[in-house]
């Protein structure tokens, strides 16, 4: 149980599709628990939790922000996330360590694609969720439509817990349909206007169909009472079975209130034994110019004090805490200690990375994989003595963002990174320029294809020259089905191979495969090693360091490998009379879809993309439909490309298949770090 000295907590993180309101809304909650005195602007750039100066100037969230606030007792740290599927990876990061979440709709736009990426993650991670269904008062807005669209693409479960009153200009606000915290009756339905009593209908029904009990006693009475509804969606809401669903226009505040009641009533407060051994993640990371690495934690069990001990158990290292404060917004404050179902900012962390476990791993939840980057941009800049800033710059931002997967090639003076789409290179060529004063600009994006085995085979190497050197491996190479990844197991007898040289070639097999015959990462394979060989006097340890890619690299030249490129599943839904034009144009992209379903006068296509021929769809789109389009898209996955597609990437370093030139250059590299 929490510690009873302090308040309960709540970690909430608040999520939405780009411009639904998410970032105002954390803005009216913050002034109107006190946190603030005036309120910032999104679009003028003085949002507090948009502090990076790319997020001021685009008026959108690039980084996920932390900050709290106390209502009703219960102190809550809200963490505003981005809302670009560019920056789905610090969606990602921040889900892993949130108890409960607000996912904010817009009134006019209904369900956006992003809305339904997050909501999967939501779902697979069973966190308990409310919905703030907003800007009713903008031109356009149908808070009924928004509803039905939650309930029907997202859950069914989604409770309408108020009536809205009025609609545009005329919104006034939400009456409550069920008694509130303070003990309130709720608005009964002789009170309800006929447009507010489809809301509590369908709140009757939902929550009734939740249970066989209230469903039998729904049906012999007509209805149930308000006490029994607010208990069960109580209980429905902790288990993540039901949500309930609120209403509010965010920039004019109204709303706001009820949302903070629904966070502190339906979200869980936040687990976790103050006095068990420690047990923690880092989830975020940044840098600080006067204090270093700073790794934003979140901790599950046990208590962490200034100049405390700590043990990464990922890395299995020691590291002393110089300081832990509490970030919010802007500022932060020394609070010396972080106890159990707590975030906060751990300072001493140096050789910290995010997904670090602290302690133990035992109250840690799993983590979820959303963002998934299917292009690779090159990195230019233009001053040549800027290289090695720009190198240390990139590095920092790949530690911060390890899904950058940044790939510096020093012989090449080269660096390529892993990106998620367009407005992502804009956002690093701009953070390359405010945070490091560094010109940096990026080549076109090319998609990230992998290879995988066209057949079975094997590899072998034996790595006896240029002496003292001995190792003998043999490999066993096949293919594996679509998304299996890698699959490794040793067959190898101790007595010819030892246990401590196997487990050093079982490391290195992963590395040997990130480039095949076209200089893609190798996937969808079972490794086997059949057999292997040391020498008693002439073999060393890194004998097999240098040993395992030439044997892998043989197996590949044997067996051959094919091109797998990355697909996207997608939902479009146009005006019935571009159709035909639409179709046309998937056809010309590769696409396959379902037969269309027709929906009043929209049309309905789902079916696969390739991410290739797909790079500007979505921004034609808009041209194709006269702005009446609207399409959903998420990874699905890779598979193999048609023989026509042909995509070689330049090989980093010297190819294990020449072998005499990549022996001299990995013992050279060897000896260097050595």
């Amino acid at each position: 149980m929490p510690s009873s000295a302090r308040a309960p907590i709540r970690n909430v993180g608040i999520f939405a599709h780009v411009d639904a309101g998410k970032t105002t809304t954390t803005e009216h909650i913050l002034y109107e628990s006190g946190r603030i005195r005036a309120l910032g602007s999104v679009d003028a750039g003085t949002a507090q939790t948009d502090s990076l100066d790319v997020e001021r100037e685009r008026g959108i969230s690039v980084r996920a922000a932390a900050t709290r606030f106390v209502h009703r007792g219960v102190q809550v740290n809200l963490v505003d996330t981005p809302g670009h599927v560019d920056f789905l990876s610090e969606v990602e990061r921040s889900l892993r360590v949130m108890d409960g979440a607000v996912l904010v709709v817009s009134a006019v736009e209904g369900v956006q694609p992003q809305t339904e990426v997050i909501w999967q993650a939501l779902r697979s991670l069973q966190i308990p969720t409310v919905f703030f269904i907003n800007k009713l008062d903008r031109i356009g807005a149908d808070p009924l439509e928004a509803l039905a669209g939650i309930r029907r693409l997202l859950t069914a479960g989604a409770v309408p817990v108020q009536a809205p009153h009025g609609l545009e200009e005329h919104f006034t606000g939400s009456p409550g349909l069920l008694p509130d915290l303070d003990g309130h009756a709720a608005r009964g339905a002789d009170a309800l206007s006929d447009d507010q009593r489809p809301y509590l209908e369908l709140l009757t029904e939902t929550v009734a169909e939740s249970r066989e009990d209230l469903l039998e006693r729904y049906l012999e009475q007509g209805g149930l009472d308000a006490a029994e509804l607010a208990d069960r969606l109580a209980a429905g809401a902790a288990g993540a079975e039901l949500f309930p669903v609120l209403f509010g226009a965010a920039s004019r505040g109204i709303g706001i209130a009820a949302l903070m009641d629904a966070i502190v009533r339906w979200l869980p407060e936040a687990g976790g034994d103050s006095g068990a051994p420690v047990s923690g993640l880092v989830f975020k990371l940044e840098k600080d110019p006067a204090m270093g690495r700073i790794a934003y934690v979140r901790l599950y069990g046990g208590t962490l004090r200034n100049r405390d001990s700590v043990y990464n158990k990922t890395q299995d290292i020691q590291e002393k805490i110089t300081q832990i404060r509490i970030v919010d917004m802007r500022r932060s404050e020394d609070a010396g200690i972080l106890e159990a179902g707590d975030v906060a900012a751990v300072y001493g962390l140096s050789r910290a990375r995010i997904g670090d476990i602290l302690g133990t791993d035992a109250d840690v939840p799993g983590s979820l994989r959303m963002a998934v980057p299917l292009l690779t941009v090159q990195a230019r800049w233009k001053n040549e003595a800027d290289y090695p800033k720009v190198v240390a710059a990139f590095q920092e931002l790949a530690d911060e963002d390890p899904l950058l997967d940044l790939q510096w090639i020093p012989e090449d003076r080269e660096l390529h990174l892993k990106v998620m789409g367009p407005i992502q290179i804009e956002v690093l060529a701009s953070v390359a320029k405010s945070r490091f004063g560094l010109d940096v600009s990026f080549d076109p994006p090319s998609v990230i294809y992998k290879e995988t085995p066209a057949a079975a085979g094997e590899g072998f190497v034996a790595y006896t020259m240029p002496k003292p050197c001995w190792a003998i491996l043999r490999f066993r190479i096949e293919p594996a089905p679509r998304g299996s990844g890698l699959q490794y197991r040793s067959l190898a007898k101790p007595e010819r191979l030892l246990g401590s040289y196997q487990n050093e070639v079982e490391r290195r097999v992963p590395e040997a495969l990130q480039q095949g015959l076209h200089g893609w990462e190798v996937t969808d394979l079972n490794v086997t090693l059949l057999e292997g060989e040391h020498h008693v006097w002439h073999t060393h340890p890194l004998d097999f360091v240098v040993a395992t890619p030439m044997g892998i690299m043989d197996g590949l030249a044997n067996v051959g490998t094919k091109l797998l490129e990355p697909l996207l599943s997608f939902r479009l839904s146009v005006p019935e009379e571009f159709g035909g034009k639409l179709m046309n144009e998937l056809i010309a992209m590769r696409g396959e879809f379902e037969p269309p379903v027709l929906s009043g006068e929209r049309m309905e296509l789902e079916g696969l993309l390739p991410v290739a021929t797909s790079l500007d769809f979505p921004a034609r789109l808009g041209s194709l439909t006269k702005g009446r389009g609207t399409l959903s898209a998420s990874f699905s996955g890779y598979r193999e490309a048609p023989a026509e597609v042909q995509a070689e990437r330049k090989r980093r370093g010297v190819n294990p298949l020449d072998q005499s030139r990549y022996i001299l250059a990995v013992r050279n590299a060897l000896s260097q770090q050595g």
